[in-house]
């Protein structure tokens, strides 16, 4: 017996746009939560953000200093 997940490969599954707070580990859906990057370490340290963080860095990345700018 096999068992087969069906359309966890689609491109509209809630996965592909699932990241998580780099400083709370909350899971972050974008487009329907507030969320930020920093352009800069976004790949080198998946450098993602929720509201209440980045409020509380003053939209500031910890690594680089660089601001913080909203996900679209």
């Amino acid at each position: 017996m096999s068992i087969r997940i069906r359309g966890s490969n689609a491109y509209g599954h809630s996965g592909w746009f699932t990241v998580y707070c780099r400083i709370c580990n909350r899971k972050l859906k974008i487009g329907t939560d507030l969320v930020y990057k920093c352009p800069k370490c976004e790949k080198k340290y998946n450098a993602f953000f929720c509201e209440a963080d980045a409020r509380g860095l003053k939209w500031k990345c910890p690594y680089c200093s660089t601001e913080l700018v909203p996900v679209i």
